[in-house]
């Protein structure tokens, strides 16, 4: 199972690489299935490859998505923290160090 995996991810890479390679001499690829990932700089013949595309307000596009998710995480660990104490369960016992 695991090979057959391994072989599709790599498949599905090259099919990707080829396609890239094949339509570097456009300015703007229409592709309607996932998004490209690039990791060469330059084509097969040798040629550099153009700029990528810059993803405008990237940090702020990042910042809006990790921020409330990261509250949202804290909200529901501190709510299971309190139900794991409710129930007594992971609760750590109170030592008296008094001698």
């Amino acid at each position: 199972m695991a090979s057959l995996v391994g072989r599709l991810s790599r498949a599905f890479f090259v099919k990707n690489t080829v396609t890239l390679s094949r339509n570097a001499n456009q300015k703007s690829v229409n592709v309607t299935g996932p998004t490209l990932s690039r990791t060469a700089v330059s084509s097969t013949t040798g040629r550099v490859l153009p700029k990528p595309d810059k993803v405008p307000f990237g940090l702020t596009r990042m910042t809006i998505v990790v921020v409330p998710f990261l509250y949202v995480g804290t909200l529901i660990s501190k709510n299971f923290a309190a139900l794991l104490e409710e129930h007594e369960i992971f609760v750590p016992d109170d030592d008296d160090d008094d001698d």
